[in-house]
């Protein structure tokens, strides 16, 4: 399989897979992070339960190109929480996508703080990995007009 990375041929996309809150469910993070290992993505994987300030520190820390976080509880309502302190970090190019049962009208909410991407359970692999090489992509060139 080909190694996913940006147009610019840099090194392997840097996905960060993680879950903030209390939701403990973490097999289809853990499929999905598999699945963008295999792509070519380099993955930072983390167990549940992640405080949104460590998040942030390891999205610096590590050079993540992409954030996907994990959701199957209420905790999607932290999202918002998480775009404010990515901005507040100067990480406000980093883009972030959230996967797992999210009702219609918190998808609203979730778009509006600056998610770019909610994939409901059913979602395939291949969409889930063409949407993120497509955003580290566009963040790749907005490095390169920084």
């Amino acid at each position: 399989m080909a190694e996913a990375t940006g147009s610019d041929h840099r090194s392997p996309i840097r996905v960060l897979v993680t879950k903030i809150g209390l939701d403990g469910h973490d097999r289809g993070s853990l499929v999905v992070a598999a699945h963008l290992r295999d792509a070519g993505m380099e993955v930072v994987y983390t167990p549940p339960w992640q405080e949104i300030s460590a998040v942030v520190k390891l999205a610096l820390e590590e050079d993540i190109h992409v954030i996907g976080l994990s959701c199957l509880a209420t905790d999607h309502l932290l999202v918002p929480k998480l775009m404010d302190a990515l901005r507040e970090a100067g990480l406000k190019h980093v883009p972030v996508v959230v996967g797992g049962i999210v009702p219609d009208e918190d998808e609203a909410i979730l778009l509006a703080a600056g998610v770019r991407r909610v994939f409901h359970p059913g979602a395939s692999l291949q969409a889930i990995t063409d949407t993120i090489t497509g955003l580290a992509e566009t963040a790749f060139s907005a490095d390169d007009l920084r």
